[in-house]
């Protein structure tokens, strides 16, 4: 049994709801569900796809969502037994569901829609959803990990099995597959998480106004926020599932619009330093200028291509995220990130940056600094900068590859953060962007770039806060 639903959507459209439902009745007994989405695309014409089940309860629900691919596929469907990457197998509930349509671009004519419908009640098994494990590597340390990339669950070219090797190659100790708006990524990655490379749970909630990555729930996080005042309950559905909320890339051409929600992470470096990280940079510290504690983190955005790319600029875990955990697992991995117990490097044999204040690590809080430390590996002839509220307060030319320096901080203000500025390495980083982008149509994050006058930073470390 089939059907098309035609609709004609117009810029009031948009302007009422971002989203646009097109309703249709399951029968009982049915077992697959098959949509096509059909309209003229063109640059000015981009609409989002996905689906409810007769469960939703409009914004926010907690139950209903079957799947969402934004505008990486303009078909799905949704079985018993499978589905297509973003979307939800399981029981198909009779009664009304609905197609939802992300309006994320529509010409000021507006657009013609179809949405063909096709049910089957062929016998299919019901295939339950894998469940979670728990690895543990019982060795405290240091631990790198991504905190941001994606499959084609959302809008990557590949598979979870790709950014698995991936992640390996890298070296990486920890990763967190956040794919817009779905958590469907998990029916591989639950059951190969391993104390070797632990998959941290996550989902990158997606809208026009903004991005947040949602860590450490596994429920999935209702996104249809559509006014600025719902990124607070959009911190409440996360943190009483006990998830930590880190605002994303807050800079052009996606930067956070909605009002500032009660988040625990920012990610301050998303892809290359090239790529506007000074404007997220500056943002966070006005933040911690604010009072706010706010943990920095970063994440590449890497959308894994459908082949194992080999090491270099622009993959996974550039830049990487570097934790203190007692041992490695989701939870301790969650502990730091919330407690801004690392810092951010730009790769995973980038910088390692190690600051205290009066012997308390990164993320702690002391009541009078008078002493900080700071132990640098891999950045000879490069800068160390040291920075509290009113901005830089000190500075010294790192002097070997292994190289460690004290530094009074009687008068510091409100915290005390460090980071490493390129300064003998910055001539061969700038050429070895300049390379790499020589003769290509630059990605999307890196158009209109100048970095003339940028600071490149190589790593940054988390504060130490000052109380009194």
């Amino acid at each position: 049994m089939s059907q098309t639903i035609m609709a004609r959507i117009t810029r009031a459209d948009q302007a009422a709801n971002p989203y646009f439902y097109v309703p249709f009745d399951v029968p009982e007994g049915t077992t697959r569900i098959d949509v096509i989405l059909a309209y003229a695309k063109a640059e000015d014409c981009v609409i989002d796809l996905g689906a409810f089940d007769p469960r939703d309860t409009s914004y926010p629900t907690r139950e209903g969502f079957r799947g969402w691919s934004g505008g990486a596929r303009d078909r799905f469907f949704i079985a018993t037994d499978d589905a297509t990457p973003g979307y939800v197998h399981g029981a198909i509930q009779p009664g009304r569901w609905t197609v939802i349509l992300g309006l994320y671009r529509l010409p000021e004519a507006g657009t013609e829609v179809s949405v063909t419908i096709a049910l089957d009640a062929a016998p299919r098994t019901l295939e339950p959803q894998p469940a979670r494990t728990f690895p543990v590597r019982r060795q405290a340390g240091w631990y790198r990990g991504d905190l941001h990339c994606h499959t084609f669950h959302s809008d990557a070219k590949g598979s979870p099995e790709l950014l698995h090797a991936a992640a390996r190659q890298a070296g990486l100790d920890f990763l967190a597959i956040a794919d817009h708006n779905t958590t469907t990524q998990r029916r591989y990655f639950h059951p190969q998480s391993s104390p070797e490379l632990v998959f941290v749970r996550a989902m990158e909630v997606t809208t026009a106004e903004g991005h947040a990555n949602v860590y450490g729930v596994d429920d999935w996080i209702d996104f249809r926020m559509t006014r600025r005042t719902d990124a607070h309950t959009l911190a409440g559905l996360v943190h009483e599932r006990g998830g930590l909320l880190s605002i994303n890339h807050d800079k052009p051409p996606i930067a956070w619009e909605y009002e500032l929600p009660e988040a625990d992470c920012q990610e301050v470096w998303q892809s290359t330093w090239m790529a506007w990280n000074w404007i997220a940079l500056e943002r966070w510290q006005q933040r911690l200028v604010s009072g706010l504690r706010l943990s920095a983190i970063g994440g590449s955005d890497y959308h894994q291509p459908a082949q194992l790319m080999p090491e270099g600029p622009l993959v996974l875990a550039r830049p990487t995220t570097v934790l203190w955990l007692p041992e490695l697992s989701e939870d301790a991995i969650l502990a730091a990130m919330k407690a801004g117990q690392g810092y951010v490097t730009e790769s995973p044999t980038g910088p390692a940056l190690v600051m205290t204040v009066d012997g308390q690590p990164m993320g702690a809080t002391v009541t009078a600094a008078r002493m900080g430390r700071a132990e640098i590996k891999g950045a000879k002839g490069d800068r160390l900068v040291w920075i509290d509220a009113s901005g830089d307060i000190g500075t010294a030319l790192i002097e070997a590859d292994e190289w460690s320096h004290d530094f009074v901080i009687d008068d510091a203000r409100g915290f005390i953060r460090a980071e490493i500025v390129a300064e003998a390495s910055r001539e061969r980083l700038g050429a070895e962007f300049l390379a790499l982008i020589e003769g290509r149509e630059l990605p999307w994050q890196l158009r209109g770039v100048n970095l003339a006058d940028q600071a490149i930073r190589r790593a940054l470390g988390n504060p130490v806060y000052i109380e009194g």
